[in-house]
């Protein structure tokens, strides 16, 4: 299985003022073009962070996720939430060919950790011997950072403050997240009661 991310978070979704004024920043100097460059990059490298920790994509975007197999015949759980809408499904087949699935043959059904198709008469869609499945959906809070939740919105600026700060540090291994942000993003985990799967 391979999530694929589509579209980007664009510049303007990201709280660059909100990250310069946390960080006491000035404006108005020579070289300040460059340094937002880097803040942003910064921005980008916190938002994947808490992302990859939540499974939840923080500004709306597309994503792509292929797969061979269902996980259950009659659902799959998408590797990213909040879902707002699935595009499209495509079957391909071991020769590449793809053949939409008509949307009346599945449906999906939303949740905060686990959003997932299920498929319409108790079965998913069969996947073609040795073929795939592609499913195109977007996914996020909202369109701009106003739509993030704020304990999400604020673990980011945390966490690419520290990122900042660190910055002439040579990186440990550890890989582990600062106190505060591991706490604001917390709640918002998957819950997992068998192994690898979530709920």
């Amino acid at each position: 299985m391979m999530l694929i991310e589509q579209t980007r978070v664009p510049g303007a979704a990201l709280p660059l003022a909100q990250f310069k004024a946390q960080l006491r920043l000035g404006t108005g100097f020579a070289g300040e073009e460059n340094q937002d460059a880097y803040l942003e990059a910064l921005l980008r490298a916190a938002i994947a962070a808490v992302e990859a920790r939540t499974g939840k994509a923080l500004i709306v975007r597309s994503f792509s996720y292929e797969l061979q197999g269902w996980r259950q015949s009659d659902r799959q759980v998408l590797p990213v939430a909040p879902v707002r809408v699935v595009t499209e499904i495509r079957l391909v087949d071991r020769n590449g060919i793809a053949v939409p699935v008509p949307p009346g043959r599945y449906r999906l059904v939303a949740d905060t950790h686990a959003p997932q198709l299920r498929g319409t008469g108790g079965t998913m869609p069969g996947i073609p011997f040795e073929g795939s499945v592609r499913i195109d959906f977007e996914a996020g809070f909202g369109a701009d950072w106003a739509a993030v939740p704020e304990d999400l919105g604020h673990a980011v600026l945390l966490l690419a403050a520290h990122y900042y700060e660190n910055r002439l540090e040579q990186p440990t291994g550890k890989g582990a997240m600062p106190f505060g942000v591991a706490a604001l993003t917390h709640r918002w985990r998957p819950l997992r009661l068998t192994p690898g799967a979530p709920r």
